[in-house]
């Protein structure tokens, strides 16, 4: 049955057990609680279709799966090098954070304007790199602004992110073995970092046991009046993203029995949450769902690593 969540993944249940099957364009991705499930599948499939049984998955797309006894690790180091040498950036020197504190990048920058087809591979090659990279996500998001006609510092900025990369390019996520399943979701935002049109930008990422498995960075619709009503907005998309994944959670059998904790670093946008009527210039603001989500108090720090 096609998952009414995710129009990609199909599931099927019988009794306890239950078979996963993720499609994208011909090829499928298989996995379950029940090896015998999994067999009839393929033996189901093989005779309907030509198709290939390439065995456990080690390379989807890009994508290195290393499967062992203590859970699964993803990595894209395969991928990453093949960008810097794309880009000639093999040998460059690496450094261990994207960018130099207080730099600020606008579209009105000054200098030669740099090969835009070029800027634009280098771009989403990057974005690519985000499916197991979520800590390089804010600055990619950033760089892609300029994509119309990009200056040699919009350049600079790109390639400092290969630079990063050259130099975490084991980086990866590993999913461990855990009968934890609680889903809990961590938001932040920037406050009119913008130079351009003074909008902020929306981060948040989700996490099931000790692992991010769902994460985004997106500049804010509009033009926002404080930090309060900055981090309510990016709360709202965080707990919104907080309803679909408990939607598809509960469709593969991992429904959470408890409200999903939803970390915030900001009190006003907290108490705001819980009684959206105490203000008086965000009129069309409405109250977070307690019964789905919980705010939650955090230190900043705990989310900014993720976020921005």
């Amino acid at each position: 049955m096609q998952c009414p969540y995710e129009h990609a993944l199909y599931v099927r249940a019988d009794n306890d057990n239950i078979l996963l099957v993720s499609l994208y364009v011909d090829d499928l991705i298989v996995t379950g609680s029940s090896p015998q499930m999994i067999k009839s599948f393929k033996e189901v499939m093989a005779k309907a279709f030509d198709m290939t049984d390439m065995g456990l998955m080690s390379y989807f797309l890009g994508l290195e799966v290393k499967q062992g006894v203590d859970g699964i690790f993803m990595t894209q180091e395969q991928y990453a090098n093949e960008v810097l040498k794309r880009f000639r950036m093999d040998d460059c020197n690496p450094i261990n954070t994207l960018v130099d504190y207080g730099t600020k990048l606008s579209k009105n920058e000054e200098g030669k304007t740099v090969d835009p087809t070029r800027f634009k591979s280098l771009v989403g090659s990057l974005w690519y790199l985000t499916c197991t990279r979520p800590d390089i996500l804010y600055r990619v998001g950033l760089v892609s602004r300029f994509i119309e006609e990009p200056k040699e510092t919009h350049w600079k900025a790109a390639k400092r992110i290969l630079r990063y990369v050259r130099g975490a390019m084991n980086h990866g996520l590993f999913y461990s073995h855990s009968n934890n399943s609680q889903l809990i979701g961590y938001s932040d935002s920037d406050c009119g970092g913008d130079c351009d049109d003074q909008r902020s930008t929306s981060g948040f990422a989700f996490f099931v046991r000790d692992t991010a498995f769902s994460w985004m960075s997106k500049k804010q619709p509009i033009v926002t009046l404080s930090t309060c009503e900055t981090e309510y907005i990016a709360a709202s998309s965080c707990v919104s993203h907080a309803i679909w994944l408990r939607s598809l959670l509960k469709e593969i059998k991992f429904e959470q029995s408890e409200a999903t904790q939803i970390c915030i670093d900001n009190k006003s946008t907290i108490a705001l949450g819980k009684n959206p009527s105490a203000t008086t210039h965000c009129h069309t603001l409405s109250p977070l769902p307690q019964a789905v989500v919980t705010p939650f108090r955090t230190p900043r720090a705990a989310t900014r690593s993720y976020l921005c």
